[in-house]
């Protein structure tokens, strides 16, 4: 019975963590490469294959996560410590993400039955989400005032 069952998911274990870890790095390689003044929250290898934050300066996640579920794409914000909260994660804080980034933060949690074509379709639908809704920050309209390609720029993912 169970003894069996964890058997077989042992064994499935090592392939699947593959699969999955492939389409989270393809997400957020996609994600820092579209999307400028965007950052990676956590170590780049020791961590689990199936997850990933990204923050995006200036932005509120709870406004990305309306905008994302009217295309029925489903993330968190924040830290998984601090879900439902409208406070930025303190343990984003505690690991030096700056409050105009941790703000930003979205976590999504992928599993064997994504698919390529899902990762693409968010790598298709969010930078513009990212792009309005900076558009609409008074924040970002302050630090990026002038700033072409970055010159100027004050914010701090650019340090």
């Amino acid at each position: 019975g169970l003894g069996k069952a964890c058997e077989l998911a042992a064994q499935r274990m090592n392939v699947e963590n593959t699969k999955v870890r492939a389409l989270r790095d393809k997400l957020e390689a996609g994600l820092l490469e579209k999307i400028p003044h965007a950052m990676r929250n956590g170590h780049k290898d020791k961590r689990l294959p199936n997850t990933t934050s990204v923050s995006f300066e200036f932005v509120e996640g709870e406004a990305i996560l309306l905008h994302l579920d009217r295309y029925g794409i489903c993330a968190s914000s924040g830290s998984a410590c601090t879900s439902g909260s409208l406070e930025p994660s303190h343990v984003l804080r505690a690991m030096g993400v700056p409050f105009t980034m941790a703000h930003g933060s979205i976590r999504f949690s992928l599993s064997v039955y994504n698919t390529e074509e899902e990762v693409d379709f968010v790598l298709d639908k969010l930078p513009p989400i990212i792009a309005n809704l900076r558009e609409l920050s008074p924040f970002w309209q302050t630090e990026h005032r002038g700033a072409v390609g970055g010159a100027g720029c004050k914010c701090a993912c650019s340090s």
